[in-house]
């Protein structure tokens, strides 16, 4: 039986003290140092997605501006069921002059930023009492089940007998398109942890404490992020479902107020801002999942 092989790394230097399986004894092996440059250097993955391109995800928007402007002004897209972009970006300009465009988006900020608090917080919690506990689980992931098979628009009659057309109802309609996302993302990320970083922290002697606050949460982050992401997505889903029920202000009021008054670039304007909040919010969510992430190596 050969001798187990014990190597040591001092400076640039590889010794090996003993035989290796088949081979003659080495010692004194130099290592080359590493080539110390201001980055480190990214080896080319042949067979990945390719490299990042700054802005890159702008291509898709711009793309679809090109087709919408070479449609319009070739005149094989009827203004009358879509306007041009110049005159969209014209209605725009009306629009902030005269004040309504800010006035209404800070109103559909405001329902749709309350309404992702209350469900984030929520939904983190309820993953945390449910993916922590046995118990909890039992008592909390099968309500959560039954609330995801029922969709949020079946619930709008009930929560309006409960709490009338104003703002609660809104937000709790937001609140709760943003609270089931967040709960499956989170508790899946929390009962899918490795179960041998279960077995180190019971090695290594740590308590429920310091197992949940080194192990558990930092594992369950990205699931954390991604849950957070398609809770952003359904808030903004939710509020333009919201605005359409007897709002008076707010995006969707303005969209169906052009509507009555049949001014579709009105409503072209409305549906490109719900779309611009959409995409930057997002995008936002996805920049600091980058930073907080920074340690995870993945496939892109």
């Amino acid at each position: 039986m050969n001798a187990p092989v014990t190597s040591a790394v001092i400076g640039a230097q590889l010794e090996v003290d003993d035989v290796l399986p088949g081979h003659a004894p080495l010692a004194g092996i130099a290592l080359a140092p590493a080539p110390t440059t201001g980055r480190p250097a990214r080896r080319a993955r042949r067979l990945g997605p390719g490299e990042a391109v700054p802005g890159g995800w702008l291509l898709g928007p711009f793309l679809l501006l090109l087709a919408w402007t070479t449609g319009s002004a070739a005149g094989l897209i009827d203004p009358r069921v879509l306007p041009a972009p110049w005159v969209a970006v014209t209605t725009a300009g009306d629009l902030i002059r005269d004040g309504r465009l800010q006035e209404n988006l800070a109103i559909s900020a405001w329902r749709a930023g309350q309404g992702l608090v209350w469900g984030v917080t929520v939904g983190v919690l309820a993953a945390l009492v449910s993916g922590l506990s046995q118990l909890g689980g039992y008592a909390l992931d099968s309500l959560v089940q039954i609330k995801r098979s029922i969709p949020v628009l079946a619930l709008i009659p009930l929560l309006v007998l409960w709490f009338g057309i104003g703002e609660p109802m809104k937000v709790t309609v937001i609140a709760l398109s943003v609270f089931t996302p967040m709960y499956i993302q989170l508790h899946a990320a929390l009962r899918g942890l490795d179960l041998k970083h279960l077995e180190l922290a019971e090695t290594l002697g740590l308590d429920r404490w310091a197992f949940i606050r080194h192990v558990v949460l930092p594992g369950a982050l990205p699931g954390f992020m991604t849950g957070l992401r398609f809770a952003v997505l359904g808030a903004w889903l939710a509020l333009v479902v919201v605005e359409q029920l007897n709002a008076t202000s707010g995006i969707g009021y303005m969209i169906n107020l052009a509507r009555t008054y049949a001014q579709s670039d009105v409503i072209l304007v409305g549906l490109v801002v719900y779309a611009l909040l959409g995409l930057v919010s997002d995008t936002a969510v996805r920049l600091v999942e980058a930073r907080v992430l920074a340690w995870r190596r993945t496939f892109a």
